[in-house]
C-alpha cells in the first residue's frame, strides 16, 4: 500500500511539473531562420531510428542524449530550444520540452509541424 502511494505520488508530480509548462509554438519559417541563424537548439524526439533515418538540420537525437542532455544544451539559459516529434497530432515533444525547462531553460518551443510537417514542405533533412 505504502508502494502503490508513493507511485500515485510521484505520478501526480510528475504531471502537476508538465502542467506548470506552456510552451509556445514556433512556425517552421521562424525555425529555419533560427538554424540558419544558429541561434537554436533543435531537439527531436522520435527516437534514434527515425533520427537516423532523417532529422530537421541540426537536431539532437532526444533519445540518445537524454541521460546527458544538459551537457548538449547551451549555457545560457535565455536559448532557445526547439522540441518536435512526428506530426501535430504527437504528444512526445513534451517530455523534451518539460526536461528541457526542468533544467532551467526558459525561451522553450514547439515545432508543431514535427518531422512530418517538415519533410511535407520540401524543407531539407539531415541522416
Amino acid at each position: 500500500m505504502k508502494t502503490l502511494l508513493c507511485l500515485l505520488c510521484m505520478m501526480l508530480a510528475s504531471a502537476v511539473s508538465a502542467a506548470e509548462h506552456d510552451f509556445a509554438d514556433i512556425s517552421q519559417q521562424d525555425l529555419t531562420a533560427a538554424i540558419a541563424a544558429k541561434t537554436v537548439i533543435v531537439i527531436d524526439v522520435n527516437g534514434t531510428d527515425s533520427f537516423k533515418d532523417g532529422h530537421i538540420p541540426t537536431a539532437i537525437d532526444f533519445e540518445a542524449k537524454a541521460s546527458h542532455l544538459a551537457d548538449n544544451l547551451p549555457s545560457d539559459k535565455h536559448a532557445l530550444i526547439v522540441a518536435y516529434c512526428g506530426s501535430p497530432e504527437c504528444p512526445a515533444w513534451k517530455q523534451a520540452a518539460s526536461a528541457v525547462a526542468a533544467l532551467g531553460y526558459t525561451n522553450v518551443k514547439h515545432f508543431v509541424g514535427g518531422i512530418s510537417g517538415w519533410e511535407k514542405s520540401g524543407a531539407p533533412v539531415e541522416k
